[in-house]
């Protein structure tokens, strides 16, 4: 078990954003969380990743907190540092060895070979969310969080970016994935947690969510369901 979600709900002020989340998650499992503008996705994700504290209930991580990435709406880069310095700085606070090489291995794999040595303040939405993949990436983790990856990206980031989370995957790492392209997504998703009217609309396989507006079956039997991942 990777993570462990009992009974987290949050407040903001006298606001509920939402209730009685609770969930469990193991290995090698990609899970999509999904939900209207405002359902509390976003903040779901980072009390998940210990970035912020429930209003009740308990948050409990199966491995270290080094072993854990997040990917959010900002990148955490550096705009006058150059790809290669910036991957350089993280990977001396992750306590990598491995030089120049295994870091140029990293842009390549993201398609930012030819850019290592511009300054990340010139890169496109685009290239910059990529360099963000490619830090969040860098010390393997075993979870990873990633909040609307996908925001403002062309074809071929896209393409990039799933094949990342597939290769986590692959390698039993566990993936926690805020989408904003609900059916493009789905595919590639394990399970699905849908937010609702502040509560868990639907928790089960990717396989059996109809996403809203859909025609298709009635979602999760017209109530929220809990399965183990």
């Amino acid at each position: 078990m990777l993570l462990r979600l009992s009974e987290v709900a949050k407040f903001h002020g006298p606001r509920l954003v939402f209730r009685r989340i609770s969930l469990e998650l193991e290995a090698g499992r990609v899970l999509l969380v999904v939900g209207a503008n405002g359902a509390g996705k976003s903040t779901l994700l980072r009390i998940m990743a210990g970035l912020s504290r429930p209003t009740a209930g308990s948050v409990d991580l199966g491995c270290p907190a080094g072993a854990v990435g997040y990917v959010g709406h900002q990148t955490f880069l550096y705009p006058r540092l150059t790809a290669l310095e910036n991957l350089r700085f993280w990977a001396r606070l992750y306590g990598l060895g491995g030089g120049d090489a295994a870091l140029e291995a990293a842009l390549a794999r993201v398609g930012l070979e030819r850019a290592a040595h511009e300054p990340a303040g010139n890169f496109s939405r685009g290239m910059a969310q990529r360099l963000s993949l490619a830090r969040a990436f860098l010390p393997g983790p075993s979870l990873l969080f990633l909040d609307e990856p996908g925001t403002g990206l062309d074809q071929r980031s896209l393409d990039i970016l799933r094949a990342e989370i597939a290769a986590a995957r692959g390698r039993a790492a566990s993936v926690v994935w805020v989408s904003h392209d609900v059916a493009g997504d789905l595919p590639r998703a394990d399970l699905v947690l849908a937010l609702e009217n502040g509560g868990c609309a639907y928790f089960g396989p990717a396989r059996d969510f109809v996403p809203a507006g859909a025609v298709g079956p009635a979602r999760a039997d017209a109530g929220a369901r809990e399965v183990r991942a």
